[in-house]
Parts: C-alpha cells; sequence; structure tokens
C-alpha cells in the first residue's frame, strides 16, 4: 500500500498491518484513517463483527450494541486498502476483488517478498483476497522486511509494527507480550493456527497448525524463538517467555494439565 501512495506511518500504519482486537483505541484509528480519505465505515466490505478483546465484547454485548464492521479484527487492513485506492485514483467499492489493481499489486508484493509465486487465490474471512503461500515463503517475508533498508516502505511497516505492538494486536494479547519482551521482534499471527516472525537479525520462522487450532500456537512460538537464540538477545524479558511457553488446561475448575510445545526428533540427520 505504501508502494501504491499511501500516506501513513506510526500507529496508524501499524494498525492496517493488524488483526486487532476492537479496543476503542482500534476502532478510533480505523476510523481516522477512513477519514483522511474521504470515506466512512459504510464504505468496509469487511463483515460486521464483535470485538476480539473480551472486555469491550462484554461492553457491547451489555449495551446492546449490534456487530459493526469497524470493530471486525481486520478493520483497519480494510481501511488501509480504501485509503490507498483513493490516493492512486481506483475504484473503492470493488477493492475486494482479486483483479482489482490494488489486489494485484499486493499480489505481486508477496511473491516477490516470499521468493515464490502464490499458488492460490482463495477469500479470507474478512473478505479480501486470501493468498497462498508456503510457510517457507511467509518466514522470507517477514526476514526481508525486517532486513529492508530503514526508510523503505518495506522497513517502514516492520519499524511501525515493532514500535506499535498493541496497534497490530491487542492490549492483552500474547503477541504484544512477545514483541515487547524480545527486541527487535516482528510477529504477526493469522487465523487457522498461523504465526510469521523475524528478529531484528533476520533469523526468522513461521508455522501452520495442521488442524488450525490455535490452541498451541503461543507455546510452539516461544519454543522457535527459543531455538533461534532469542533468549541471547540482550534486554529480552526472559520471564515474559517463561510465561507465555505454556498455557493452562482446565478441568472441574482446576488445571489438569498443560500445552507446551515438545521437540520431535528429525527425521533426517543434518535436522
Amino acid at each position: 500500500m505504501l508502494h501504491c501512495g499511501l500516506d501513513l506511518d506510526g500507529e496508524l500504519l501499524a494498525l492496517v498491518a493488524a488483526s486487532h482486537s476492537g479496543e476503542d483505541f482500534h476502532v478510533t484509528g480505523v476510523r481516522k484513517v477512513l477519514a483522511s480519505a474521504g470515506l466512512t465505515e459504510d464504505d468496509l466490505r469487511c463483515p460486521p463483527d464483535l470485538p476480539l478483546d473480551d472486555n469491550a465484547h462484554r461492553e457491547m454485548i451489555q449495551a446492546g450494541e449490534p456487530a459493526d464492521r469497524v470493530h471486525m479484527n481486520c478493520s483497519g487492513k480494510h481501511a488501509g486498502m480504501l485509503a490507498t485506492c483513493v490516493t492512486a485514483g481506483w475504484p473503492t467499492a470493488t477493492y475486494t476483488d482479486p483483479g482489482h489493481p490494488l489486489q494485484l499489486e499486493i499480489r505481486a508484493t508477496l511473491s516477490r517478498l516470499a521468493g515464490e509465486p502464490v499458488t492460490t487465490v482463495g477469500v479470507d474471512g474478512c473478505g479480501a483476497p486470501l493468498l497462498a503461500i508456503s510457510v517457507l515463503g511467509l518466514a522470507r517475508a517477514f526476514r526481508a522486511i525486517v532486513l529492508a533498508e530503514p526508510g523503505t516502505p518495506e522497513r517502514t511497516v516492520a519499524d511501525a509494527m515493532r514500535a506499535h505492538p498493541e496497534w497490530t494486536s491487542g492490549t492483552n494479547r500474547p503477541e504484544n507480550m512477545l514483541m515487547r519482551a524480545v527486541p527487535g521482534l516482528l510477529l504477526k499471527s493469522g487465523a487457522d493456527g498461523v504465526e510469521g516472525f523475524a528478529l531484528a537479525d533476520g533469523r526468522a520462522g513461521a508455522f501452520k497448525i495442521e488442524d488450525g487450532a490455535a490452541r498451541g500456537r503461543v507455546p510452539i512460538t516461544v519454543a522457535l524463538l527459543r531455538l533461534l537464540g532469542a533468549e541471547a538477545v540482550p534486554g529480552t524479558d526472559l520471564a515474559a517467555l517463561d510465561s507465555l511457553a505454556s498455557s493452562p488446561v482446565y478441568g472441574g475448575g482446576r488445571v489438569v494439565g498443560e500445552i507446551r510445545a515438545v521437540a520431535l526428533p528429525s527425521a533426517h540427520a543434518d535436522g
């Protein structure tokens, strides 16, 4: 989007790269992005939804407020796409069409960063085109943007996300906690058990949990960060990593087990 003329930075650019929790500051930010382009939330094509954040979710229900598009977790991305279309002079009503000029630019950029072609185009839960690449390609893309030259669009996005991790996820999200715990970490979670990340020096990883369940995502992420040596990064808050390395399993109102990552022996002698 920055390559196509989008003029955002800081918190609002991080929001455009977000799967946000629908907290008040997220919603206010989405409306700011839309207003900057002379648009409103009625122009969004993402579906109505309630916030991911438990407190914000509860408050909307208690207030009798219906689900709406601006609280949907991808509304920041959609607002950014709309603002880009206004800047570039492209139609806004069809911005989620895979053949739209913006979507063709996004597809080309993703292929370049991933070092491989997009093999399939589907439809994401938010209604935008869903672009299929390998998990290796996803890791390459994260590596590419953290190693990009300062001031380039790629590096500008990475820096905005790292400076404002609560805007790319949420105040209480583990993504925010991890990015604040590990200096220079760029991390983004996706639907159906997808995760991608890169450390400041370009060490990167990505994975997809096969059954799509998200419950193992954070322990796996912590295990991979440690495997890549994140604990050795100066200033790393090891206590924060420890707190996210496993998650409890409850039964009968008490903890009866835990979810944690366990490394299996490699099938290849060279690892």
